[in-house]
């Protein structure tokens, strides 16, 4: 009986010792588990992930490092340690350079020297870095998670309020008369046979659609990557030229001797289509341009372009058949109240928008001012194509050339922080004073030809 006891005392003995190993096993490898799992890089507390930040000005931001402490805990050797940060919209914020903080303690510091730009989201790519005993440099930990917002000056909310509240300009309101009579006598200029035979043979308004929705976004596309514009101004640019036509295309095909009542009705057509085509574009070249932000079409402002457009030319077609003297009267007066609407267009346009383009780089100008010159030649040239006559041809290169350019304000405006939209918003304007200016320019040079063309000798010549 004492040797069964005695060999049942030993038995309980090592039972003991084998759960202690157990035990210290399983609490060695939780212990060499755990700072795996923690991150070393923190910004602040690390409780936020994202900073706001004044635009155009410099100053620092502070990254501390807790891997030597780490490290120490787990008794290796800890060698030398540094630290990378990059921007990912260098045109947000740019890196200075990085310094040692030499802050003793638990955790080392490293002080980030920073330079904002333009309004903005900036991602930020933090690499910590360890120098090993063959000199090498070994990833430790990356972080991509934390974002500077570069947000607008002390000042812009007022300039950004000429933009905000433009349609409380008192020159709108001055000129929403002339707009308003000036359709109207646009319906007078509406010819019914040549609706029927747009009917009968959609081709200049198919050629409209396909050079506004396929061909102008895609050079928006490949534009805004050419010249590598930020991401907000790359989206403002595509949608602009995804926008439909607008913004004046039938004043200028009646100054230009194109034919108005197409005009009228590829503008129509084209405004209809955007409501479909203008989301399917924006999510498409969103997706390309890395863009995440849920952009909104104004589809009450499209509603609203349309019955503005609809309303007065329906009556002015009535005006046409049920008083003809007062018909006659419009049409003597459409000429000079067109021009007048381009010149007052021309000058809100630059009020509205001259806060917003006070500091547009150049890039951004030229790639803004070709856009209206490649929808003027692609239109001509596609209507040229499918044997158009001559005032169509003129047509649909207006048409495909000026683009309505308020609407991809909305957008920018509805989709984005007021920073970042009137940072993206610089693309429209820049789009909408080019067409415009261009488009003046010729209608004057299409004037002075005229002129000229009154001698026969002059005419002979050119």
């Amino acid at each position: 009986m004492r040797l069964i006891a005695l060999l049942l005392l030993e038995l309980l003995v090592l039972v003991e010792v084998v759960e202690l190993l157990l035990l210290d096993g399983s609490t060695t490898e939780n212990n060499s588990t755990t700072p795996s799992n923690r991150r070393y890089l923190n910004i602040g507390d690390g409780t936020n992930l994202e900073f706001e930040f004044p635009e155009n000005t410099k100053g620092v931001i502070v990254i501390s490092s807790e891997y030597r402490t780490a490290v120490g805990r787990k008794g290796r050797e800890s060698w030398r340690q540094t630290v990378r940060v990059r921007s990912l919209e260098p045109d947000v914020l740019s890196i200075l350079n990085v310094s040692d903080g030499g802050h003793p303690g638990p955790s080392r510091s490293y002080v980030i020297s920073i330079r904002s730009g333009a309004a903005g989201r900036a991602p930020l790519l933090i690499q910590l870095l360890e120098m090993g005993q063959n000199s090498e440099l070994v990833l430790v930990e990356e972080r991509s998670d934390y974002a500077i917002r570069v947000a607008p000056g002390a000042f812009a909310p007022h300039q950004a309020g000429g933009l905000a509240h433009f349609s409380k300009n008192p020159i709108l309101f001055a000129l929403l008369p002339l707009i308003f009579v000036n359709k109207c006598a646009f319906g007078c200029k509406v010819e019914v046979e040549v609706l029927r035979g747009l009917l009968k043979r959609p081709v200049p308004l198919l050629l409209g659609v396909l050079g506004q929705f396929l061909v102008m976004p895609l050079y928006g596309y490949g534009a805004a990557r050419l010249a590598s514009l930020p991401k907000a101004l790359s989206l403002g640019l595509v949608i602009t030229c995804s926008a439909p036509g607008g913004g004046g295309g039938y004043l200028y095909s009646l100054l230009l001797g194109g034919d108005v009542t197409l005009a009228i009705c590829m503008t129509l057509v084209s405004t209809v289509v955007a409501t479909a085509a203008m989301p399917l574009s924006s999510a498409l070249y969103g997706h390309l341009l890395g863009v995440h932000a849920t952009l909104r079409v104004p589809f009450v402002k499209i509603l609203g372009t349309l019955l503005f457009i609809a309303i007065p030319i329906s009556l002015g077609v009535l005006v046409k058949l049920r008083l003809p003297g007062l018909a006659r009267v419009l049409l003597a007066l459409i000429r000079p109240f067109s021009f007048v609407l381009i010149v007052g267009g021309i000058f809100m346009a630059y009020q509205m928008g001259a806060s917003i383009l006070a500091d547009v780089r150049p890039r951004v100008v030229l790639v803004g001012a070709a856009a209206p010159v490649l929808g003027l030649l692609l239109g001509l040239g596609l209507a040229w194509l499918a044997g158009l006559p001559a005032p169509q041809r003129k047509t649909v290169g207006i048409e495909v050339g000026v683009q309505n350019s308020l609407l991809a304000l909305a957008v920018m405006q509805l989709s984005f922080r007021r920073a970042e939209a009137d940072f993206a918003s610089q693309a429209p304007f820049i789009v909408a004073l080019s067409s415009t200016s261009e488009m003046l320019l010729l209608v004057v040079g299409h004037f002075a030809h005229r002129r000229l063309c009154q001698s026969p000798a002059v005419c002979s010549e050119t």
